[in-house]
């Protein structure tokens, strides 16, 4: 039996349809810090589950912010534990769906060559004008800035020197393009740097463990891919990922 062009044409679409609907999109909040391996990371999940993912990169705090506004992101990718663990106290996540899925490290960074030497005497000496940090109440890797400079005691010696950008994102970029000497980045965002940048990583015992973890918000608790997002996180290939960009995942 012959079937109509018409009927076929029909029959296509309808085809397409089912097949996408099994696909479902997910909205994720990063924080700034992890832009770097979300990418890669969202580049394997999407091959391998045929779900599509929207990032959005920003500081913790103004996610925090937003999500207790209605912001309609389906998971939250925090910098810190403290902003989803406040969200699980005010029932705003998913039942039992916080998890850490990366520990930060922190590192001096320069844009110039042998500026910072592997022990970050820069500190002590002085010898920069501006020192870029993250706002500590926006960003856990400023906090943690903040407390390397207090271990150290040098916040008080250096404070005139600071230069806060709203988040790591923008301490990066101020350290980059020149508008300050250097400054406090995540490991993550200087891993492969080239022979004309220098930079120390900081000793883990100047600052408390930056533990990321992440949270299935509560519009997303049918969401298909956000939960099988949340599953593919703390496997062993996204692990895998996580540690190739300098972070520590347990």
């Amino acid at each position: 039996m012959k079937m109509s062009l018409s009927f076929l044409a029909v029959y296509s679409m309808l085809l397409l349809t089912a097949q996408t609907s099994l696909a479902a999109d997910l909205h994720i909040a990063v924080a700034s810090n992890f832009s770097a391996p979300i990418k890669q990371l969202t580049t394997e999940f999407e091959i391998t589950s045929g779900h599509e993912v929207t990032l959005s990169f920003g500081s913790s705090g103004k996610f925090y912010a937003q999500i207790q506004h209605g912001a309609p992101f389906d998971v939250f990718l925090s910098a810190d534990q403290t902003k989803p663990a406040a969200l699980e106290a005010q029932g705003m996540i998913a039942p039992a769906s916080r998890f850490t899925y990366a520990i930060g490290a922190l590192a001096l960074w320069s844009s110039q060559a042998d500026l910072v030497d592997q022990s970050g005497d820069i500190l002590a000496s002085q010898n920069f004008n501006k020192i870029a940090l993250a706002n500590p109440r926006l960003a856990p890797y400023g906090v943690a800035a903040v407390e390397v400079l207090e271990a150290l005691k040098l916040r008080a010696a250096t404070e005139s020197k600071w230069v806060q950008g709203e988040n790591i994102a923008q301490t990066f970029q101020f350290v980059s393009s020149g508008n300050a000497d250097l400054g406090f980045v995540a490991l993550s965002q200087i891993i492969g740097i080239g022979e004309t940048e220098s930079a120390w990583i900081v000793p883990s015992e100047y600052y408390q463990p930056i533990r990321q973890d992440a949270v299935l918000l509560p519009k997303a608790k049918s969401n298909d891919a956000a939960k099988a997002f949340m599953v593919f996180l703390q496997g062993p290939t996204a692990k895998s990922i996580i540690e190739s960009y300098g972070y520590t995942t347990s």
